[in-house]
């Protein structure tokens, strides 16, 4: 559970608390991948309210909507949809929420430094590695060109919306995959795990290789019209497929009851373009900022109903 929390000058956050000095703590659990983007905002938050406290969480995307759904928390980081399932348990305990789209990310196929031949992967070579039932144990099962070099696998575990998105687009179907690998929430445990095997594949968020660059290698991934690597432009141009995906909170309306959480919650969207590159992601389009600001005004009539 991290804390971010520290005293500071204020910033002339838009809320409609400004200018109040508010108390109270906010709790945010879910996704490993959007903690970073949550940490952010709640870090650049605290400067204009050292009084808040906001807990991030990272019990996996669907370990946080568990909590959520229950009444646990008051904002589920995300990075997948809610599920069906969960819709329904949030019904049951009338738990109402928006989705916002707080970022976007370039889910990034890793490499160790010294894999000199896997520059670039198309989507069949790595559904053949990741499907169930797979038997490559080596790089040259995956492409004769490769080096007999023994084949290391790393990735997200099976409560991580990571896992979801990245087994739907490259093997076909959402959770479909071969189970001998590491898995692990952490994607730091990930990043060791590439780092520490000539042989070591993996995938995680974008700015988790941002900020491993030193130590691991992105793969450009080839859909049949070239390698191209994740970046920025890759993602907000919809060339770097099928990997690219949106970010999510799903803040509660009964949490915008209390100006702690409300204050917070608008912060976050009125400074989404400051916190996605503080936090290494990508921003979002022009598209996605006016309907994020639409999301807000539904969940704040929700919370006054």
């Amino acid at each position: 559970m991290l804390l971010a929390a520290c005293g500071g000058q204020n910033t002339g956050s838009d809320t409609s608390t400004e200018g109040r000095e508010l108390t109270g703590t906010v709790k945010v659990d879910g996704s490993s991948t959007v903690a970073p983007l949550s940490t952010a905002a709640a870090e650049l938050f605290a400067e204009g309210q050292p009084k808040v406290q906001v807990t991030i969480g990272t019990s996996g995307t669907g370990g946080g909507f568990e909590k959520f759904c229950r009444g646990e928390t008051d904002i589920s980081d995300a990075s997948r949809p809610i599920k069906d399932e969960e819709k329904a348990a949030c019904e049951k305990n009338g738990v109402k929420y928006e989705e916002f789209t707080v970022a976007n990310d370039a889910l990034t196929v890793v490499v160790n430094k010294n894999n000199t031949w896997a520059e670039c992967l198309t989507v069949e070579q790595l559904k053949k590695i990741w499907e169930p039932g797979s038997k490559i144990t080596n790089w040259n099962q995956a492409d004769p060109e490769f080096p007999d070099e023994p084949l290391k696998l790393f990735g997200a575990g099976t409560d991580s919306g990571t896992f979801d998105y990245f087994t739907e687009a490259i093997v076909g179907k959402q959770g479909a995959s071969r189970t001998d690998y590491s898995p692990t929430e952490d994607d730091n445990v990930t990043v060791q795990g590439v780092a520490g095997s000539t042989g070591g594949l993996g995938y995680f968020g974008f700015s988790y290789f941002e900020e491993n660059a030193d130590k691991l290698k992105a793969v450009k991934i080839d859909t049949g019209n070239g390698c191209v690597a994740p970046s920025k432009e890759t993602t907000q141009n919809g060339t770097y497929k099928p990997l690219s995906r949106p970010l999510f909170i799903y803040p509660s309306a009964k949490a915008l009851q209390r100006p702690e959480a409300l204050a917070f919650v608008e912060y976050y969207v009125s400074r989404h373009k400051e916190i996605a590159q503080d936090a290494r992601f990508i921003p979002l389009n022009a598209a996605q900022e006016q309907e994020l600001r639409a999301d807000l005004e539904k969940l704040k009539e929700h919370a006054g109903s």
